[in-house]
């Protein structure tokens, strides 16, 4: 039995005002422009897998797309429920689901997994059941898209300690992010600590979070996905689109299925 991995616990329903300025519409351009690049058909049915408040979903229906989104944390798909409405309930739906170890009976065009849901596999048997997971959604010939943090550029431009402030229309959210590196590992400890300032009482309350991050490498990438079923086709810096390298701290993967 896999174990619940689910890590946004109460940081969940403040997960949308901390990045209600990330440019969603322009990934959704992005992943359908690659989508459509590299299958050999045209894609029409996209799962995406680890979905979170479903921000990219929403966007990309305007491409066309009939997509299913799952989500290991249970807030998350609830907040993404709340945004389905009568013109998109038939062409887009959420449900909770581990991605390790998700089965679907019809197949997909495309599997998706994005904002770097699979660097939150932290180790070969999560990594590889994920990858797995898309194969087995997926139609012959289907194309898988992910998204990471990027190896080179993160060793190269280390993990250093961030803070942000944002308002919501209840609170002043105030966010620590202090990353720890694990070496041997490729893993990197993002140890949150978040204050949330109610703006009419002043009332401070304070959310303790953990997120481990790993790190991915081309090779061991390509291994995992031959083992899985997959034909790695590229490997692109997220915001330049060109071959990832040293100065790229996320990729997308682009593999399709043998």
């Amino acid at each position: 039995m896999i174990a619940k991995m689910e890590v946004f616990g109460n940081y969940a329903y403040y997960y949308n005002s901390f990045y209600k300025d990330k440019n969603y519409a322009a990934e959704a351009d992005t992943v359908s422009a690659l989508l459509k690049r590299y299958s050999v058909s045209e894609p029409v049915r996209v799962l995406d897998m680890g979905c979170g408040t479903g921000r990219h979903d929403l966007e990309l229906l305007k491409h066309g797309y009939q997509i299913r989104g799952i989500d290991i944390s249970e807030t998350m798909i609830e907040i993404a429920k709340r945004c389905l409405n009568s013109t998109n309930v038939d062409r887009l739906s959420f449900e909770v689901g581990d991605i390790r170890a998700y089965h679907t009976e019809n197949p997909y065009d495309s599997v998706i997994s994005l904002f770097h849901v699979m660097s939150y596999q932290t180790d070969n048997d999560a990594l590889l059941g994920a990858l797995q997971t898309a194969s087995d959604a997926l139609n012959t010939g289907g194309i898988l898209l992910f998204d990471s943090w990027y190896g080179p550029g993160v060793l190269s431009d280390k993990p250093s300690v961030r803070v942000k402030q944002v308002e919501d229309e209840q609170n002043v959210l105030i966010r620590y992010a202090d990353p720890v590196l694990h070496a041997q590992e490729n893993l990197v400890d993002v140890n949150y600590n978040v204050l949330v300032i109610d703006k009419k009482t002043g009332v401070a309350r304070q959310i303790e979070e953990s997120h481990v991050m790993r790190y991915l490498f081309t090779p061991e990438v390509t291994l995992l996905l031959n083992m899985a079923g997959f034909e790695l086709l590229d490997c692109v810096d997220c915001n330049t689109l060109h071959k990832a390298d040293y100065d790229s701290w996320t990729a997308y993967f682009i593999a399709r299925k043998r």
